[in-house]
């Protein structure tokens, strides 16, 4: 069983949005939400967001339990482009591109190991 999560139009560059997601990818969802509220970077915080619903569907939709689920897969894609303009001298403008991002986070249900000696 798998559940998922996605935000769409987070107005985070998908670049810097992918060095967030690439830190939590195969983790345990306890793990990753502790690795994420202690992360420095400012895309952290929605992607912690999206993580903390993929777990909740997962528990409410699937019956799933919290202590076994991990992150199967995450991305994130490009979303549309704001362009806006910023006037410079001699009357020129400059193009500003205000990048948007589609992050997406799969959990998975994992029956945890048990210790082999």
């Amino acid at each position: 069983m798998e559940a998922r999560a996605q935000v769409r139009f987070a107005r985070h560059t998908p670049m810097k949005a992918r060095r967030v997601v690439d830190l939590i990818r195969g983790l345990p969802a306890s793990e990753a939400q502790a690795v994420l509220q202690f992360a420095p970077q400012s895309a952290s915080e929605t992607v912690y967001k999206v993580l903390s619903s993929a777990i909740a569907n997962a528990e409410h939709n699937f019956k799933l339990d919290r202590g076994t689920l991990f992150v199967s897969r995450a991305w994130v894609d490009e979303g549309p482009t704001l362009k806006r303009f910023r006037p410079r001298a001699q009357g020129r403008a400059y193009r500003i591109n205000k990048r948007t991002s589609h992050i997406t986070v799969i959990v998975e249900s994992r029956e945890p190991k048990g210790r082999t000696r």
